[in-house]
């Protein structure tokens, strides 16, 4: 067996397990913060927001807290949730694929991990730190660890020379 060769065995691919435990915590997180904004409603977030204002001294009527104090209701807290019930979904769906070795899995989560690189590089520039730089790195593995799994995927589809 060659370094190109793909063993369709699940139990093989202990990166992609790794991966999937990672998709299955993130998926979990989101359920969780669903739950605690169905659960506690918008009252603890405008409690938030109006605690940030008075503390950092800000105009209470002009800005961006104030803005988004006015854009916090019900119907919003629903929708965040709802955001973040799919986001979940997404994720628990990527990981049980993963888990499998499933080859649209290493797809989605090499894309979904890909998305966010732009953003943790803008985040390493605005604030630059050992969190910023661990977050691009662990995104960085994950793409290259799904990427190599797709290239060995593609390469077991030809035939051989």
């Amino acid at each position: 067996m060659t370094d190109t060769d793909y063993n369709p065995d699940p139990h093989k691919h202990p990166g992609l397990h790794l991966i999937a435990l990672l998709e299955a915590s993130k998926a979990v997180l989101a359920l969780l913060a669903a739950t605690g904004l169905e659960v506690l409603g918008p009252q603890p977030l405008r409690d938030g927001v109006n605690a940030l204002i008075r503390r950092f001294s800000l105009d209470p009527d002009h800005g961006t807290l104030p803005s988004l104090l006015n854009m916090i209701s019900p119907d919003a807290v629903h929708l965040a949730a709802a955001a973040m019930v799919a986001y979940g979904i997404l994720h628990l769906f990527e990981a049980w694929g993963l888990w499998r070795a499933k080859a649209w899995a290493s797809w989605l989560g090499c894309v979904t991990a890909g998305i966010y690189l732009p953003f943790d590089i803008f985040a390493i520039i605005r604030h630059p730190g050992w969190a910023s730089w661990s977050v691009l790195v662990i995104n960085l593995i994950v793409v290259g660890v799904l990427a190599r799994d797709i290239r060995k995927r593609h390469g077991q589809a030809q035939p051989p020379a």
